[in-house]
């Protein structure tokens, strides 16, 4: 066996993973931290976005949303696959755990309200998930993943342009309408903002990336989603925290990062800067529909059963 600094050079050098004998404790353990949360935000989304997408304006706006959540049940039984090779249970990690096991990003703790709020999801929600998964479909060193990322990569720029399309349809069909999509962007960006996870400068661990799991850090995923997520606002002429550095060279938010949030009421308290140590409490504590949207997912199973 060579040793854990060889292993990681091999895997920098271009190594590829096929299977778990492959493996040193240390990059399953990294490799199953980051499907885990791949594969509950995938499934998360689903219940998140059915309500509204049933309330959809139109048969074709209703069709493209159920098709949606459709695909994201597939990719998170994609991510649940993969950790079964892993030696996981499938069935466990879907209905054995508590709702607050989940390791979902926090934007889909959150109820979605409106259609307004729906269509802005797909739009900058997905976009989180492109960014994410786009750097592991291009750099990751497992190779069971990268060949399933081909599929998921291809579903996720539709919902992230139907979206867009929407969120351009609304942004410009009345002054009610807009405001709906502001009110939504307002407590959306910087929920997005946070999903990226710690500043590089607060991380303590860079297993991900030693092990070349992932190929960019936080703050590179963080920049590059609003690299296309501030334009498209700007475009729209919606309010964003954020704005174009030219002597920094970069995107940089307008408040102190992180904030407390609201979560009854879905504001941002810019004026109350937290620790990240409040934040991750946060997290580990879930979001006001944590419990119904994992019991809408299990409940399914007892429906089969009954």
């Amino acid at each position: 066996m060579v040793s854990e600094r060889q292993f990681k050079e091999e895997l920098q050098n271009g190594r590829m993973i096929e299977s778990t004998d492959e493996m040193t404790d240390g990059y399953r353990d990294a490799l199953i931290t980051i499907l885990k949360v791949s594969g509950d935000t995938e499934l998360m989304s689903a219940p998140a976005y059915y309500e509204q997408s049933l309330n959809a304006p139109s048969l074709n706006a209703r069709t493209s949303c159920v098709s949606v959540i459709q695909d994201e049940l597939g990719h998170g039984h994609i991510a649940y696959r993969l950790l079964e090779d892993l030696g996981m249970s499938r069935e466990e990690l879907v209905y054995g755990r508590e709702p607050h096991e989940f390791r979902n990003t926090y934007g889909f703790d959150q109820y979605i309200d409106n259609f307004a709020e729906l269509v802005s999801a797909h739009g900058m929600f997905d976009r989180a998930g492109i960014v994410l998964l786009s750097d592991i479909h291009e750099n990751t060193s497992y190779a069971p993943w990268k060949r399933a990322l081909t599929k998921v990569s291809k579903e996720e720029q539709f919902h992230l342009r139907h979206g867009e399309t929407w969120m351009r349809r609304l942004a410009t069909k009345n002054d009610k309408t807009k405001q709906k999509l502001q009110s939504a962007v307002d407590w959306m960006f910087p929920i997005a903002i946070e999903w990226f996870g710690l500043p590089d400068d607060k991380k303590k661990h860079s297993d991900q990336i030693d092990y070349q799991i992932k190929g960019l850090t936080n703050d590179e995923l963080r920049q590059a989603w609003m690299e296309r997520t501030v334009p498209l606002c700007n475009e729209l002429d919606l309010e964003v925290p954020a704005h174009y550095d030219d002597e920094a060279g970069r995107y940089v938010l307008e408040y102190d990062f992180p904030v407390a949030f609201d979560e009854e009421n879905k504001q941002w308290l810019f004026d109350e800067p937290i620790s990240w140590s409040d934040v991750i409490d946060r997290w580990r504590s879930r979001g006001p529909a944590n419990e119904k949207y994992v019991n809408m997912i299990q409940s399914g199973k007892l429906e089969a059963l009954t």
